[in-house]
């Protein structure tokens, strides 16, 4: 990206942020534009899930890990996945995903796409992203430049060389930007970033290819207080219009997203061994033994 591009660039998302501030509103109608709907509106979801699993399993020489999984999310909602080291969570995502394919079982994303029949880049495409652990930026690029090649275009060979951003485009960003936290951030270097800064900059890079379900392994891992709470006020704005699925181990973190009635899902050995609200999951004798403790 030339310089000139760069600066015209920034001053757009400063001028977004602005008149955010002044208005509570997004600059003009082409941001307004780029309102995520409600990912009911985007894929057929007739059965009332955006994500079905059932009787799933799979086996690496000899060992089970996915036993009969059966597990099922609504357009919207944000799940928690928790469970003990080895129950099944990232095997899990891996299917999903496309990743790993299972012996056995289903699993649908709405009510008509069949994931099985689909590989990694295809499952990628039709709206499923997933950030894992560890964050993957482009340390030496800046914030935007980061976001600017996350952007869900024609990625070939001679689109990518003569590609620039339109407006309504550059407001994306500039909305993308003041969602993560990093507008204050946009001409920094990713690689200066904080350890918490670059996981919302890899959350703002999958927000640019527009996922309708998001898959996230332990976002908060490695972050202060500071940026863990800010990263529940973040999954919480974008409840509602993507669908969530937050694998987490710090369960101060998971009381903060899930508050009182959402679900929090407990993996053990391969399957699900409980499920429902924070509470009630925390008083099963059965998590308190292989997860929890006393």
């Amino acid at each position: 990206m030339t310089p000139d591009l760069m600066e015209e660039g920034a001053l757009r998302v400063e001028t977004y942020t602005r008149q955010r501030a002044e208005t509570g509103t997004a600059s003009g109608d082409r941001a307004a534009s780029y309102a995520r709907p409600a990912v009911a509106g985007e894929v057929d979801v007739t059965h009332g899930r955006i994500l079905y699993l059932e009787d799933v399993s799979v086996s690496f020489d000899g060992f089970k890990a996915i036993k009969g999984l059966n597990l099922d999310i609504a357009p919207g909602e944000l799940r928690c996945i928790i469970g003990p080291n080895g129950a099944g969570k990232t095997t899990m995502m891996d299917i999903i995903t496309g990743k790993t394919r299972p012996d056995s079982g289903t699993v649908f994303f709405g009510s008509t796409i069949d994931l099985l029949r689909h590989n990694e880049p295809e499952i990628a495409a039709l709206g499923i992203g997933r950030k894992f652990q560890k964050p993957t930026v482009f340390e030496d690029l800046t914030v935007f430049e980061n976001l600017e090649l996350a952007l869900k275009t024609d990625k070939r060979v001679r689109p990518s060389m003569f590609f620039q951003l339109d407006s309504a485009q550059r407001d994306r960003l500039a909305e993308v930007l003041h969602t993560i936290h990093l507008a204050p951030h946009v001409r920094r270097q990713a690689g200066l970033l904080s350890h918490g800064q670059k996981q919302w900059l890899e959350i703002g890079m999958l927000l640019m290819q527009e996922p309708k379900l998001m898959l996230l392994d332990e976002p908060v891992a490695g972050m202060t207080d500071e940026e863990t709470a800010r990263t529940a006020e973040l999954f919480l704005t974008l409840k509602g219009k993507h669908s969530l699925m937050v694998v987490e181990h710090d369960m101060h973190f998971i009381r903060a997203i899930a508050g009182d009635t959402g679900t929090v899902t407990v993996l053990a050995e391969g399957s699900v061994l409980a499920q429902g609200p924070l509470d009630k999951v925390q008083a099963d004798e059965r998590v308190i033994e292989v997860y929890l403790g006393r």
